[in-house]
């Protein structure tokens, strides 16, 4: 069942790799004038790959900003930039200000084609004006660490940058933007994914302000004076399209565990509570398998997807989805013919080397034997290191891609 869940899991994240997201998508695609890309996010080098190919030689400049290790060699007519992530680092705002090079010289005449993924927000940043690098980071890591959701770590993001909430878009206008994106964010809200930076932002300087109370994350004077100056909420110069997201990802999730001879259920593609809340469901749900009246006909693949989150307490490694999975070993033990598995579909679970990770009812006990306390590591949010050592990680590498987190219940 083991080899199941990563089959399921290998041929979901296929169907949501950028290059045939962008062909699709550029297939008619045409424009008279001067084509210029910018590529952001986890997923920038492969779509941008796939753009050069698709629009055969008539891009006159690109540029690339990823994520460490996530670019693949040189693209023709491309610069290609990598950067921090999750947390912004020199070399973002150095790629950014290239960016930004490039595209203050385009006319009403020039179209910008803006190849957007998952990360974009840590990856495409110039702090606003009186807002330090440094502090701008100490900002995002409390955010990611406090528990907050993705739309509510970018509401504040888009209120301390210079390029977030449609202020890129504002910048280079005149110029036409055309965005394609793999979207990330549960809902697929165009404002939230990279933060939005060319898309009309409906969050306020009040909601940002609110965040920032409501996690107790202080700011400097200027960054405060910088969270109440209003993002634009109407351009003119923007059209966007959605391209690929985890419903897609579910969807063929299903397609793949009913090949492997499950009847699949998505239970939701918008997920965003606690990790552990999703681990102690899903293994309620198999617990009850055996009830008479019970939902699910076994053999049974449940399938969820989204952005599960976790508060961080403890000072150990780990991802949302390798806590999920170490939760789900502790509550699932001894449980025959189950297997839970979480990963992110960009392939890097946190800031880590993993995915995410996959657990049995025999897992609580192999940790064991490998002298792992699972409620002591899960305690101190250290949940590579309990499925490491254990061999209960599941690393695939860089996807290419990035559209939330793809979460399996098997059960036969």
């Amino acid at each position: 069942m083991k080899e199941d869940a990563l089959k399921i899991i290998s041929d979901s994240i296929e169907a949501v790799k950028p290059e045939a997201c962008v062909k699709r998508a550029l297939r008619d695609f045409s424009h008279e004038g001067n084509i210029f890309v910018l590529a952001i996010g986890k997923a920038a080098w492969r779509m941008a790959y796939a753009a050069q190919k698709s629009l055969k030689g008539k891009i006159t400049q690109g540029i690339v900003i990823t994520k460490y290790q996530h670019s693949a060699g040189p693209i023709k007519n491309f610069e290609v930039y990598e950067a921090g992530h999750p947390i912004s680092d020199e070399n973002t705002v150095l790629a950014t200000k290239k960016a930004l090079e490039m595209t203050e010289k385009l006319t009403k005449n020039d179209l910008l084609l803006f190849l957007v993924s998952g990360g974009g927000s840590a990856l495409f940043e110039l702090p606003a004006p009186g807002v330090s690098l440094t502090e701008l980071m100490a900002v995002n890591n409390s955010l990611i660490r406090s528990g907050a959701d993705i739309v509510e770590i970018n509401t504040v993001r888009k209120h301390i940058s210079s390029v977030k909430g449609g202020r890129f878009a504002k910048l280079i206008s005149p110029a036409k933007i055309f965005s394609l994106v793999l979207s990330d964010v549960v809902g697929d809200r165009l404002d939230s994914i990279a933060s939005g930076p060319a898309y009309p932002d409906s969050s306020t300087s009040q909601e940002a302000s609110e965040i920032l109370k409501k996690y107790r994350i202080d700011l400097s004077e200027n960054a405060l004076q910088a969270v109440q100056k209003e993002t634009p909420k109407v351009l003119d110069n923007v059209s966007s399209q959605i391209i690929g997201n985890v419903k897609l990802l579910c969807e063929s999730a299903a397609k793949s565990a009913k090949k492997l001879g499950y009847t699949p259920k998505i239970l939701s593609w918008s997920v965003g509570c606690e990790a552990s809340q999703i681990a102690d469901m899903l293994c309620c749900i198999a617990r009850d398998s055996d009830l008479s009246d019970f939902s699910f006909k076994k053999p049974y693949a449940l399938i969820l997807g989204g952005e599960p989150v976790v508060n961080v307490t403890g000072n150990g490694l780990g991802g949302r989805n390798q806590e999920l999975v170490l939760r789900a070993a502790i509550k699932i033990k001894g449980l025959e013919n189950t297997v839970v598995s979480s990963v992110g579909s960009d392939g890097t679970d946190g800031p880590t080397d993993a995915a995410g990770g996959l657990a049995d009812g025999n897992s609580f006990n192999e940790m064991v034997n490998c002298g792992i306390d699972p409620a002591a590591y899960l305690k101190n949010n250290d949940s590579y290191h309990a499925l490491e050592k254990s061999g209960l990680l599941v690393k695939t590498g860089p996807t290419g891609t990035n559209v939330n987190d793809l979460i399996i219940l098997l059960h036969r």
